[in-house]
């Protein structure tokens, strides 16, 4: 089983100061990545969102946001004015502008620049919260986001077995054909050297020894061969019991295979071979691109 790294999951609980909701987005990443954003006062709890998201979402880009939602709107709407701080503020500002000799007063207009002297109720109370409520928030949270993450893996898991299906297919072709070079390439050489020589008696052994080397040179077995080994080893990570992330292994075998389909190209030296190792790399491709987006 392999899961994706695009997902999404929230959950909701009700505490006395109102209602606490944790929303979770993934996208993909190399490693893990987490940002979180929280109402003010509860910067505190971002350490336990992200020490309980980490183990069941290991791998991706996490976006988490946690609101709260006042029972109350019309005492959502209110606010306090922090007179005290208002006064020092304006203190400052008066001796700010008589050191720089400025022009102008200092009045309401400008006082209501600073945000801080004012504050929502829902702020005031905020200790009341308690960490194991975060804790069991993003436990949920993780949760959904993680069963999102596995039935997108299915599918991802789906399309990846297609493409090396189709994989194994044109292998099979290509060592098919790959003997099938060398017997036209004999006569193509016969057939030269009673062009050029106007003899019609040919070298056998001269020429067995050329077409031993065009084997040698041509031959394309332990591509095929460690083509095939790295389709097996990624069937088998595909079909683990996700446990542990595969995505950076899948990323390895997917470089791998792209090797092997790019040296069975180059030494095609046949057309429909050549054919054959543009749709393996095709192939190959489709699949660098689901597996950038596997855990």
């Amino acid at each position: 089983m392999i899961r994706s790294m695009t997902g999404y999951g929230e959950a909701e609980r009700e505490s006395p100061m109102g209602r606490l909701r944790l929303e979770v987005k993934t996208v993909n990443h190399r490693f893990f990545n987490a940002s979180i954003k929280t109402p003010a006062r509860l910067e505190k709890f971002e350490r336990d969102i992200v020490a309980t998201l980490k183990p069941s979402l290991p791998r991706g880009h996490v976006r988490a946001v946690l609101t709260l939602e006042p029972f109350s709107r019309e005492e959502e709407s209110s606010a306090r004015v922090d007179i005290e701080r208002a006064k020092e503020v304006r203190e400052a500002l008066e001796v700010l502008r008589a050191e720089l000799e400025l022009p102008g007063a200092v009045d309401l207009a400008m006082l209501a620049r600073f945000g801080e002297l004012f504050r929502s109720p829902e702020t005031d109370h905020t200790e009341a919260i308690e960490p194991d409520w975060i804790r069991e928030l993003s436990a949920r949270a993780a949760r959904k986001t993680r069963e999102m993450r596995e039935s997108e893996g299915e599918r991802l898991r789906s399309d990846i077995e297609g493409s090396l299906a189709s994989i194994k297919g044109a292998l099979d072709r290509v060592e098919e054909r790959a003997p099938m070079r060398l017997v036209s390439e004999r006569d193509r050489l016969r057939e030269a050297v009673k062009e050029l020589t106007d003899d019609t008696r040919i070298d056998e052994d001269r020429l067995a020894r050329e077409i031993a080397y065009l084997t040698e040179k041509w031959d394309i077995n332990e591509e095929i061969v460690r083509f095939r080994s790295h389709v097996e080893l990624f069937l088998e990570a595909l079909a683990a019991d996700g446990s542990e992330p595969v995505g950076k292994r899948l990323g390895f075998l997917v470089q791998e295979m792209h090797r092997e389909a790019n040296t069975i190209g180059s030494k095609a030296n046949d057309l429909t071979i050549s054919h054959v190792s543009v749709a393996l790399k095709e192939e190959v491709e489709r699949i660098r691109e689901q597996v950038e987006n596997v855990e």
